[in-house]
């Protein structure tokens, strides 16, 4: 009887241990309800973007061939000039004393232009007179450009460093700046080099304006490398007539490049390794959720590149439910 107890427990014992691996069992294999896409190639064009600040397209220090005093500076820092607009009168003595010796050795030419013809005078001294006055002529012209300065091109005074009365002393009097067409110079890694253009067009962004994109275009491009960067640069051109832009802004150009295909995922069923930068996504293993780390590539609006060798055309991507998954784990969906 006492054996038959014990018989009888052991086998109460095993049954209630077996119910407990069962138990175990069925909740290891539990699956997870998650959402499935299938992936599919798309064609989509490269791109690079790209640091750099912006410059007025064109700047000039105006300073004057003459020294002496400067007698008025008719702009102010801002003011916004036209191009031929005055923008510096210097002392005017000289230009006044040249300007009066052209017109006597006009008049005397006048003179020699007869005399010469009935033979009063010899041809050297018509040579003379002439001689004298081409080059009174070529000061003058000289001396009225730097006596009265006026602008080259349209612009902005970006700087002034002196008042009326001062004596000019070879530091530019005022800083001319052209801003209704800016410019950036791109440092672009070598391996661009049979891609970047001249004329290609480009997209330029600004923190200061983040919902607009402005046009740009490639206007040189650089023949030679830096050969500690191994980049070469481009001279970007960008029309700002309306003047929302300015230079020493921090600008992102986007250079499109040559179209490609390539696999694309919505970014947020990319995750991240914790404490690393391993990024990684699931995609569905014959019923169970398989761990694919994956490199990102170009992001286009809510989607992203996804590289792995792993990720082809005609996988499924798990795409909700991600967060909770591990490698191996069972899943289902609500189809």
């Amino acid at each position: 009887m006492k054996k038959l107890f014990i018989f009888a427990l052991a086998a109460l014992t095993l049954a209630s241990c077996g119910n407990k691996e069962q138990q175990t069992t069925d909740q290891e294999e539990s699956a997870e309800l998650v959402e499935l896409t299938t992936l599919h190639a798309r064609e989509v064009q490269r791109e690079i973007s790209l640091s750099s600040n912006l410059m007025g397209y064109e700047t000039v220090n105006v300073a004057p061939s003459l020294t002496g005093k400067i007698e008025h500076i008719y702009v102010e820092v801002g003011d916004r000039v036209a191009e031929g607009a005055d923008l510096v009168r210097m002392d005017q003595q000289q230009y006044n004393t040249t300007r009066l010796t052209m017109a006597n050795l006009q008049v005397e030419m006048s003179r020699m232009d007869g005399l010469i013809q009935t033979g009063s005078v010899s041809q050297q001294q018509y040579d003379q007179v002439k001689l004298s006055l081409d080059q009174t002529r070529e000061s003058l012209a000289f001396l009225q450009k730097n006596t009265y300065v006026k602008a080259p091109f349209a612009g902005v005074i970006s700087a002034k460093n002196y008042e009326d009365g001062e004596l000019y002393s070879g530091q530019p009097i005022v800083v001319l700046t052209q801003v209704d067409k800016l410019k950036t110079l791109v440092a672009i890694p070598e391996s661009y080099i049979p891609l970047v253009k001249k004329g290609m067009q480009l997209s330029l962004r600004s923190s200061v304006y983040p919902d607009r994109v402005f046009p740009a275009t490639i206007e040189v491009v650089y023949p030679t490398l830096d050969a500690a960067s191994h980049t070469f640069q481009v001279k970007v051109v960008v029309p700002n007539q309306q003047g929302l832009l300015r230079p020493g802004m921090y600008v992102t150009t986007t250079i499109g490049l040559n179209k490609e295909t390539v696999i694309m995922a919505p970014y947020s069923t990319v995750l991240k390794l914790i404490g690393a930068n391993d990024r990684y996504v699931f995609i569905n293993d014959n019923g169970r959720a398989k761990r694919v780390t994956v490199e990102m590539g170009q992001r286009v609006g809510d989607d992203v590149e996804i590289i792995a060798p792993e990720i082809v055309e005609g996988v499924e991507l798990v795409t909700k439910g991600e967060a909770r998954l591990i490698d191996g784990v069972k899943i289902t969906t609500s189809n």
